[in-house]
């Protein structure tokens, strides 16, 4: 149906005003309907931020967790390496290394072929051909000109198994080619740009070494794994002269760091708990969540998990490990403080207890906050249930905004009617009037 745009026209009436005035109270209903939908979509985007900063607490809580197969001990170790005769071997330590020292003696370091071709090897035309043990690794070059620079410089932009280097000695330049460490690397040069065969300066070698006496051979001089974790590099050879390499465990680091983690999650937790329910008497402005129950079972519940002792463990004295005891304590606002001076001391003093307890609070906090942020959990249902709420006043609204339509229409009608109806008695009293004036007039 077409909509009238021109009420009050042959009445000169004010109709459309008049209209629109019915409609803003008629629209009333509709409004305060918009606003409840506004204010449950901010409760829904607060519950988002809230279920974040616990979702952020829970990663925390996970990573004091070892895994399955660690140990907590295992979880929070660093470990560091050395080598007591440094000029020997260095050492660094990775993933699954343990503690303990063993006996180093390297008698031969790993080296590369190195070769030297004259001018009078090439031929100045045609390409120069490198074969090695390995047929995988073969390559050949085609240089610009059979100058030695330009037949280097072709060598090195393959990006092979084969550097080149010209030297320029007494008896003119040489070429001096140097393959990478290890006999599987040793080379042999040939092809129609070369002529005779180059002579070799050195050979290639393995390095040899034993770790308790246990033989190894490596190609590289960086030897991986001969300790599980560990990578030795090897600097110099010591036959008969073993030294010593250590692995020592430290665990300061690590858990500090993971507990200074955990701390700062909680507070950001607890911070956007008072954000959003707080209220400002004096402004009137209440958070998101001001007055919402589950703001306040949410402190309650992280307050409980830091004081709960159904897993506890317990100290060389037989007294019930704390955080408190870690130097983490509640402050007055509810968030936590860290001592990391009373942490390192408590550490330092038996690490594996620390270890096993920054275990057991990430197992007890993981677990408690599935109940809070998990699947199912109050924050999900307190969202849900929100949303449902939405979801049946946005049918109202709906609803109400068809109903509204039509009472627009009807409106519209009996106006347009009244202003028909008023045009035309306006037209027959003009009538009148001109029938009257034109009746005077005769008389």
């Amino acid at each position: 149906m077409a909509t009238i745009t021109s009420l009050g026209v042959g009445s000169g009436l004010n109709l459309e005003g008049l209209v629109s005035d019915l409609m803003k109270i008629e629209r009333q209903p509709l409004v305060n309907l918009q606003k409840q939908v506004s204010s449950f979509n901010t409760k829904i985007s607060a519950m988002g931020t809230l279920a974040s900063k616990l979702s952020s607490l829970q990663t925390a809580a996970q990573n004091l967790k070892p895994s399955v197969l660690q140990s907590a001990l295992e979880k929070f170790g660093t470990y560091k390496g050395t080598v007591a005769n440094d000029s020997v071997a260095s050492a660094t330590v990775g993933d699954g290394a343990s503690s303990g020292s063993y006996s180093l003696e390297v008698t031969q370091l790993a080296q590369g072929q190195k070769s030297q071709l004259d001018a009078g090897n090439l031929t100045g035309s045609g390409s120069i051909n490198f074969s090695f043990a390995d047929s995988s690794k073969d390559f050949s070059v085609t240089p610009s000109s059979g100058s030695l620079t330009a037949i280097a410089n072709a060598i090195n932009q393959a990006g092979k198994n084969v550097t080149a280097t010209v030297v320029n000695g007494e008896s003119g330049q040489q070429l001096i080619l140097t393959g990478e460490t290890g006999v599987e690397n040793a080379f042999t040069v040939g092809g129609a740009g070369v002529t005779g065969s180059a002579s070799t300066v050195q050979t290639a070698q393995d390095a040899q070494l034993k770790i308790d006496g246990i033989a190894i051979t490596s190609s590289s001089n960086t030897v991986k794994d001969a300790v599980t974790g560990v990578s030795l590099q090897l600097k110099a050879t010591n036959t008969g002269a073993a030294t010593t390499v250590s692995v020592e465990a430290g665990y300061s680091d690590k858990l500090q760091k993971g507990l200074e983690a955990f701390v700062k999650a909680f507070n950001d937790v607890i911070s956007t708990i008072k954000s959003l329910g707080a209220y400002d008497a004096e402004t009137k402005a209440a958070g998101a969540l001001n007055g919402n129950r589950l703001l306040r079972d949410t402190e309650t519940t992280l307050r409980g998990l830091v004081f709960d002792q159904s897993s506890a463990i317990t100290d060389q004295n037989g007294e019930t490990m704390m955080l408190s005891k870690l130097g983490i304590t509640f402050q007055k606002d509810g968030t936590l403080s860290l001592d990391s001076d009373k942490l390192t001391a408590a550490i330092n003093k038996d690490p594996s207890l620390i270890a096993n307890f920054t275990a057991e609070i990430g197992n007890r906090f993981n677990t408690g906050l599935d109940k809070l942020a998990g699947t199912g959990g109050s924050v999900q249902s307190a969202t849900d249930s929100l949303r449902a709420s939405v979801r049946g006043l946005e049918k109202r609204q709906e609803a109400m905004e068809a109903r509204l339509l039509q009472v627009e229409e009807r409106y519209r009608k009996q106006f347009s009617a009244l202003d028909t109806l008023i045009s035309s008695m306006n037209s027959t009293s003009n009538f009148l009037a001109r029938q009257l004036s034109s009746v005077t007039g005769n008389n």
